[in-house]
């Protein structure tokens, strides 16, 4: 456990503590099938929250693999990738800025939309983190993520809120938006804190003195950006615009750590969070995170952890509830794949 010591889990439940989220309700929907939705992409921060019935949600990320949401489940889009919300996946979709400029105004917040099929209730907006955390909180999290309650213990608290949700729903009172804004952000720093908790040390919790250093601060950025790449310490060095010698002595004495053991760090927390949250094989973690082999990531990760990757990820599978889906993780790709998982 050399790699992951106290003072490092003691930062990460410091900084799990602090996140907060400031979500705004764009649009509560009440869907009657046959229905789909499309969303443009951008810079926001995107989510939805089913409240009654079901959906299906299909990022335009290449191989990202649809998720099936059921009442109670939120889906997070950190990166506010464009995508379709449909009752099914074969259902036509229109524009939602189309669907929402054929109505009033006032009417906007509040959407009926569909066929006369089995209803769904959404909840949509968008969001963003309180103020004073890393800038790069939201880069650690994959391009979609669902809270999933099922397979948790925390609907015993999630669902008086969504009971909250729908009394308020149903009300219609003055400051409605704002009120139902607030009942989501519990939701959405829930599953923010659980997937980042998957993580084990988060790889961006180091000094406030490193990360504010112009050479050193760039180097974190880049080990955080790109732990597959093959950095060595004079690589790092001539990007920052530093000798090897003078790199070296800097990082250690702001980090406390040398670069490569802090990029072994890096390397392995990333490792950690997809075992516990993506279909990911080992094998493609270990290309992802830097490691030539799957025997390679292995074995660092039983020196870190004091387990295989294996059995790291059924021990993980159920204390977060959070499914995460990235580019390539199709699940009807892998299915052939279960017999090179570790």
């Amino acid at each position: 456990m050399e790699l992951f010591t106290a003072p490092q889990a003691d930062e990460l439940s410091a900084l799990l503590e602090q996140i907060n989220v400031r979500s705004v309700v764009y649009c509560l929907s009440d869907l009657g099938a046959p229905w789909g939705l499309r969303v443009d992409g951008s810079a926001a921060a995107k989510f939805h929250l089913v409240l009654d019935g079901r959906a299906t949600l299909s990022l335009d990320d290449p191989g990202v693999a649809p998720a099936e949401l059921a009442a109670g489940e939120l889906a997070l889009l950190p990166h506010g990738s464009g995508h379709l919300i449909q009752d099914e996946r074969d259902s036509p979709a229109r524009p939602l800025e189309d669907i929402l400029a054929e109505f009033p105004a006032e009417a906007a917040e509040r959407l009926a939309y569909g066929g006369d099929g089995p209803r769904t209730s959404l909840l949509c907006g968008g969001f963003a983190l309180a103020s004073g955390l890393p800038q790069n909180l939201l880069d650690l999290l994959p391009p979609l993520l669902v809270l999933d309650t099922a397979s948790t213990g925390i609907s015993g608290w999630l669902e008086p809120t969504l009971a909250l949700l729908r009394s308020e729903i149903a009300a219609d009172a003055p400051g409605g938006p704002a009120m139902l804004a607030k009942l989501a952000d519990v939701f959405l720093a829930e599953i923010v804190r659980r997937y980042l908790s998957s993580l084990e040390a988060l790889t961006f919790s180091v000094p406030s003195a490193a990360a504010g250093d112009p050479a050193v601060g760039a180097a974190l950025a880049l080990m955080r950006a790109q732990p597959d790449a093959p950095w060595t310490v004079a690589d790092l060095a001539r990007k920052v615009g530093l000798s090897r010698t003078v790199f070296a002595a800097r990082f250690r004495d702001l980090v406390g750590e040398p670069p490569m053991s802090y990029l072994a760090r890096v390397r392995l927390g990333y490792a950690a969070g997809y075992l516990s949250a993506t279909d990911k094989t080992v094998r493609e973690i270990a290309r992802m995170v830097g490691y030539e082999s799957e025997a390679s990531l292995s074995k660092a990760f039983r020196r870190a952890f004091g387990r295989a990757p294996g059995e790291y990820r059924r021990q993980q599978a159920a204390a977060h509830g959070v499914r995460a889906t990235y580019a390539g993780t199709d699940r009807h790709a892998l299915d052939g794949e279960h017999a090179t998982r570790a």
